[in-house]
Parts: structure tokens; C-alpha cells; sequence
């Protein structure tokens, strides 16, 4: 009877592990790794990027010309400017680039403003330096200084702007060195003219003084020649 009890306890435990086995539980799934969030640009870049795709976008339509990777050449791309006047805004532009770097940045504009006696505000500067900066570097290399004059010259600047309060402070100082050169050439003109005017009266005067002593070529007695002048003698 134990033995019978026995038996079945074994076959209902090999029935339930046969069971087990047919029928196998499904693997727990992996848990979900999450993908890393898209980086966030900060604000300046974000703006720094829409206004190179502005300038793309103008260039293709033809609206700004593109810039240049030659070597700049100030005489043939500012020909309207003399040599001389090239010169005197290169000087002053090496005046005011303090860092020695080939740009003017914002507290070198600052400086040279100042110095010019029209100084102006940091939104003020910015907005000077944003009207001719082409590269968006946030200072002027010496191209986009002479396109100052450039744009003045050709009427493109705002009469009460910055730019324009620059353009007419240093003409101003290129006009004096201008003016002191006529100056000194009228005044070379008009010493000429006056020694010309009294060597003619003076021609005059010895024509009527000693007229038998004049030769053919109508030129004054030698000093030997005078002594009519003196009562006949030959000295003076």
C-alpha cells in the first residue's frame, strides 16, 4: 500500500515536470537603453549661423559680392583713392590697431573715436563695426576701414552715423595736408611771380636809364658799362 501511494507521487511529479518543460516560461525582455537628447545650440552660435546663411543666400541672389581670398590691394580695389590718401588711412589705421594684429576691434574703435573727439556708445560701436564687417568677425581689417571712405564717398552712410562722424574727422585731417601743400606751392608761385614782376619793371627802368647802351639783343649794360649813370666815370 506505501509502495502503491509511492508510485503515484512520483508519476504526478514527473507528469507536473514534463508539463513544466513542454510549456517554458518567455524570457523577461531587455529594458530600453534611451538615445542620448540632440545638442542644443547656444543662442550666439545659433544667430552667428543664420547670418551665414543670410550672406549665402544674398550672394547667390546676386544682392552682396562674395569675398575674396586674393591678396588685398588696396590701389586696384579703391581706385577712386589716391596713393597718398591710402597712405595717410593706412597710418592712421596702424595708429589705433594697438594689439598690432592687422584689426581694429571694438575697444580700439573705441579709442580712436575718442580720440576724435566724437565718442560713441558700446551699441553704438557695435553697430559701426556690424555696417562694413563682411567676415562677421566683430572687428575691421584694414579693407573693411577703407570701405568707410568708400561708402561715404558714394553716399551710402547715415549723415548723424558713426561711420559717417569718422569718415569726415579723418578726411579732415588728409584735407589740412592737402591744404598745406597748396599753400606752399601758391606761395612758390607767387614769390616766382613777384621777382618776375620786378625783374620786368627793373628791365624797364634801365632801358629808359641808359638807352645807347642797349645792344641788339636788348640786354642791360655790364656794370663796367654804367658810367653815364655816374657822370661819365666807370666807377661806381
Amino acid at each position: 500500500m506505501a509502495s502503491e501511494e509511492l508510485a503515484c507521487k512520483l508519476q504526478r511529479r514527473l507528469r507536473r515536470e514534463e508539463a513544466e518543460a513542454g510549456d517554458p516560461q518567455p524570457a523577461p525582455l531587455a529594458a530600453r537603453v534611451p538615445e542620448p537628447p540632440a545638442p542644443v545650440l547656444p543662442a550666439s552660435a545659433d544667430a552667428e549661423l543664420s547670418a551665414q546663411l543670410s550672406r549665402r543666400l544674398d550672394i547667390n541672389e546676386g544682392a552682396v559680392r562674395p569675398r575674396r581670398c586674393k591678396v588685398f590691394n588696396p590701389y586696384t580695389e579703391f581706385p577712386e583713392f589716391s596713393r597718398r590718401l591710402i597712405k595717410d588711412l593706412e597710418s592712421k589705421f596702424k595708429l589705433y590697431d594697438a594689439g598690432r594684429d592687422g584689426f581694429i576691434d571694438l575697444m580700439e574703435l573705441k579709442l580712436m573715436m575718442e580720440k576724435l573727439g566724437a565718442p560713441q556708445t558700446h551699441l553704438g560701436l557695435k553697430s559701426m563695426i556690424k555696417e562694413v564687417d563682411e567676415d562677421f568677425d566683430g572687428k575691421l581689417s584694414f579693407r573693411e576701414f577703407l570701405l568707410i571712405f568708400h561708402k561715404a564717398a558714394a553716399g551710402e552712410l547715415q549723415e548723424d552715423s558713426g561711420l559717417m562722424a569718422l569718415a569726415k574727422l579723418s578726411e579732415i585731417n588728409v584735407a589740412l595736408e592737402g591744404v598745406k601743400g597748396a599753400k606752399d606751392f601758391f606761395e612758390a608761385k607767387a614769390q616766382a611771380l613777384s621777382s618776375a614782376t620786378s625783374h620786368f619793371f627793373l628791365n624797364k627802368l634801365c632801358k629808359r636809364t641808359w638807352p645807347s647802351h642797349q645792344g641788339a639783343s636788348g640786354l642791360l649794360p655790364s656794370r663796367g658799362e654804367r658810367g653815364d649813370f655816374h657822370g661819365g666815370h666807370g666807377q661806381p
